[in-house]
């Protein structure tokens, strides 16, 4: 029997492509989002919002399994918000029945040295694996594709500067993963008996500083990116600074650079046993974000 899927955040970074990759596999796919009559990509629409459980009632109904892709990074109460987010979304998928939630959150360490944010992730695990639907967890760190935050911040940044002048933060270690890979492994656990309650950490083959993730970055693209990092650099004036330079919003830019002081790289790699194959490494995965984003100027209105 074709199994049901319900995607939150299916208009989302990566909700839009999961939701289409399950469509391609002949699941019957249910695309949650707020505004479904704008809804333009794979699956059924339906109306639904995790801060609102009558929505959530109406959404699950005949639902096998549902993806939880969604956060409020924007908001200056995004841990609040999405705590009680996970609340409704878990007490919904229980009240339907469904065979599993999978759910992808953030890597870094378990305890008090995470950022907001990243605790944030942690939190909306540790709920979500508190109801009595099974959970996949995924742990990724940056995911470089177009559309996703953290990308087109270094796309940007690296775009646009013709030199850094940078916070100590651009030399924490980090494990990027390319969107086709993350993409994968989200749709590659959704069968597997042995995924359920399983807790996997995805990245790609390279641990980078963020240093080196914007010099590989502008060199992708033809430039060279020379750097000068001043430690004096605060959190609060490294915000200021991505939002003048990037169109990241100030609240977001805030969240973003409190959890790139955390390390944040692949300490598990039980997920290649379950799912084997090689990741894409970081100069393709940026080729890949770029031909993925000039597509979609081309198909804009008005150009």
């Amino acid at each position: 029997m074709t199994k049901t899927v319900l995607v939150s955040g299916a208009s989302g970074f990566i909700g839009s492509h999961v939701a289409a990759r399950l469509v391609e596999q002949g699941y019957r796919v249910r695309a949650m989002t707020r505004n479904p009559a704008e809804y333009t990509g794979a699956g059924e629409p339906v109306s639904g919002d995790v801060g609102d459980p009558a929505s959530l009632r109406a959404a699950f109904q005949g639902v096998d399994a549902a993806y939880y892709l969604v956060h409020s990074l924007d908001s200056d109460d995004f841990e609040q918000r999405d705590a009680q987010a996970a609340r409704n979304f878990t007490e919904a998928a229980a009240a339907a029945h469904a065979e599993r939630i999978i759910y992808l959150g953030g890597l870094g360490p378990d305890g008090r040295r995470l950022s907001p944010h990243l605790r944030s992730r942690r939190e909306v695990e540790k709920i979500l694996q508190a109801g009595p639907v099974p959970v996949t967890v995924l742990r990724a760190a940056v995911v470089i594709g177009h559309g996703n935050i953290s990308w087109e911040m270094t796309r940007e940044l690296a775009g646009r500067l013709p030199i850094m002048v940078t916070p100590r933060w651009v030399r924490t270690r980090t494990q990027p993963i390319a969107l086709p890979d993350a993409v994968r492994y989200l749709i590659g656990v959704l069968e597997p008996a042995e995924a359920r309650g399983r807790v996997y950490e995805i990245g790609g083959p390279e641990v980078l500083r963020y240093l080196d993730m914007l010099q590989r970055a502008a060199a992708v693209m033809g430039k060279r990116l020379p750097n000068l990092t001043v430690p004096l650099l605060t959190p609060r004036l490294s915000s200021a600074w991505l939002r003048f330079v990037t169109d990241v919003d100030l609240a977001t830019a805030r969240n973003l650079v409190d959890s790139m002081a955390t390390e944040v790289v692949v300490r598990d790699r039980s997920i290649t046993s379950l799912l084997p194959g090689p990741t894409i490494g970081y100069d393709e995965a940026v080729r890949l974000a770029l031909a993925s984003q000039q597509r979609h100027d081309q198909v804009r209105p008005g150009r």
